[in-house]
């Protein structure tokens, strides 16, 4: 068998075992997302009883309207809570992701270019022009990858940073 072709098997096999490792990863993002969901709803089904006695026991107007009152902070609190743990798990789990798709990518780069360099070296005489613009057009493609791979992190950082803002302003309301 050519080195071409044992690189190109050796590539997809790669791909396969970090396809199942980003697919593990995501799994454990969720089961996170599900166990954080539970422990939530736990919580506020706990705390709409405490709340209901607390409130069937008021015996006057202001004292019901305290007890409405001393609500709403430690909601706020909770809820905000919430959202940053949510995006905790959602920053470690696309970290991860690109962290590895950005390996896997550099790993098929390295091999697409050992593949064209054996196909210059056997590249038949007369046909420089064809291989020169290939590598050309392979070229551009892999600048364009990276810049996609700079424009989806900056994405990424502001959409974050958006997310952190707004949570900041819900806790303060």
């Amino acid at each position: 068998m050519n080195n071409a072709a044992e690189q190109f098997i050796a590539a997809n096999k790669a791909n396969l075992e970090a396809l199942e490792g980003a697919a593990t990863k995501a799994m454990a993002g969720v089961e996170k997302l599900v166990e954080l969901n539970l422990a939530a709803s736990k919580a506020a089904l706990g705390e709409s009883f405490v709340y209901a006695q607390a409130v069937m026991s008021a015996k006057t107007p202001q004292e019901l309207l305290t007890i409405q009152t001393g609500l709403f902070q430690p909601m706020a609190e909770k809820s905000a809570a919430y959202f940053q743990h949510v995006q905790g798990i959602a920053t470690e789990g696309n970290a991860e992701f690109v962290k590895q798709i950005e390996a896997n990518l550099a790993e098929a780069q390295k091999a697409m270019g050992a593949s064209v360099e054996q196909m210059v070296k056997n590249a038949p005489a007369g046909s420089e022009a064809a291989v020169a613009a290939f590598q050309t057009a392979l070229s551009n493609g892999q600048k364009a990858v990276e810049q996609t791979q700079a424009a989806i992190k900056k994405a990424t950082a502001q959409a974050q940073a958006n997310f952190a803002a707004a949570t900041k302003k819900a806790a303060k309301v």
